[in-house]
């Protein structure tokens, strides 16, 4: 790992940008983000605004390593990607997958507060009516009972599911899941990985049949490269509602990987209205290849952040940076975050 850069350089390289959302997506009508141009390449930090700053920092972390050091060697150069699905009524499902190019996989948000298993099964049921041959994923975000996600899951699994990704909360709850339903829903952990104090818990658990990583939550692609190796199970590289060069990150975890058995999620720059790169990096039949994406000066101009929000991501970056430079900071807690909203996205 490179120096630690110092706070003024990270400052003289920022740029806060506020990307506008086609629909909401866990909430969010507009994207925060931060980007860097390093020695390395350009990288972003952009942990959701609730999220507090021990699991800011990782993501921190993974932004100079891609800015300052640089991604391991790619072993691929094309990477497959699913089309995602917001939580949005079953009637704008066609327009949502009009915006993804050759949609093999979805991956389909559910168990949204304040919705119903009947509009989850609506809008289940209206992707598959558009695409009856595609691979179907499911994302609860933690949000159902052990009770709730079995009686879910065999009801949505009418439909066909590669897997479901978090259907509750924690390790225990998932395992429950998982013995009860024997196999017949394979079950992805999310949250109870990247959001941990020990991210290999789930694997020694027996509590998941997969693994998503996602780069910037768990401190850089190397360490995710580690934590696959050491889990001993097969991943799903993920985004977490990335601009281009976020998306750039997950794609360099991707590519380096031994083993891809599943399409990525890092499709989601097509569900925003705004980006900081162009063109934006986006799937082109079903795929994305291997390429570097550099901040374009107007983009940056006119998608950047209000003053007070800048300054806000500035206090945040000293934040991070500092507990960056403290030798062995405290460990982020289990469910990391803070409030309602750091459920996970």
């Amino acid at each position: 790992m490179v120096a630690l850069p110092t706070l003024e350089t990270l400052i003289a390289s920022a740029h806060v940008v506020s990307l506008p959302m086609r629909v909401k997506f866990r909430g969010v009508v507009s994207r925060e983000v931060m980007v860097f141009a390093g020695p390395a390449g350009w990288s972003e930090f952009s942990p959701f605004v609730e999220y507090d700053d021990e699991e800011s920092s990782r993501w921190l972390a993974s932004a100079i390593e891609a800015g300052w050091v640089g991604y391991p060697a790619a072993v691929r150069s094309t990477i497959p990607v699913n089309a995602t699905v917001p939580a949005v009524s079953a009637a704008e499902v066609p327009d949502v997958l009009a915006s993804f190019d050759a949609v093999h996989t979805v991956k389909i948000k559910v168990a949204e507060a304040g919705q119903s298993l009947a509009e989850d099964a609506a809008r289940v049921g209206a992707v598959r009516h558009v695409l009856p041959e595609a691979k179907i994923r499911i994302d609860a975000n933690g949000g159902w009972s052990v009770p709730q996600a079995v009686t879910a899951l065999r009801m949505l699994n009418v439909f066909g599911l590669e897997y479901a990704e978090q259907p509750v909360a924690s390790i225990a709850e998932l395992a429950a899941v998982r013995a009860a339903l024997q196999g017949s829903v394979l079950i992805a952990a999310d949250e109870s990985v990247r959001k941990a104090t020990d991210p290999l818990a789930v694997a020694r658990a027996g509590a998941a049949d997969l693994i998503i990583v996602k780069a910037a939550p768990l401190g850089g692609v190397r360490r995710a490269l580690e934590i696959v190796a050491e889990a001993g199970l097969p991943a799903v590289v993920s985004s977490a509602l990335d601009s281009s060069v976020g998306i750039r990150t997950g794609l360099g975890l991707a590519a380096a990987l031994p083993e891809l058995p599943y399409a990525c999620g890092l499709g989601t720059v097509s569900l925003m209205a705004g980006d900081v790169a162009s063109p934006s990096l986006v799937a082109v039949g079903g795929g994305m290849e291997l390429r570097e994406v550099v901040g374009d000066p107007e983009l940056l101009e006119r998608f950047a952040a209000p003053a007070e929000r800048q300054q806000w991501w500035l206090e945040r970056l000293r934040r991070c940076h500092a507990l960056l430079a403290t030798p062995n900071p405290a460990p982020p807690s289990e469910n990391g975050g803070s409030g309602a909203g750091a459920r996970g996205r």
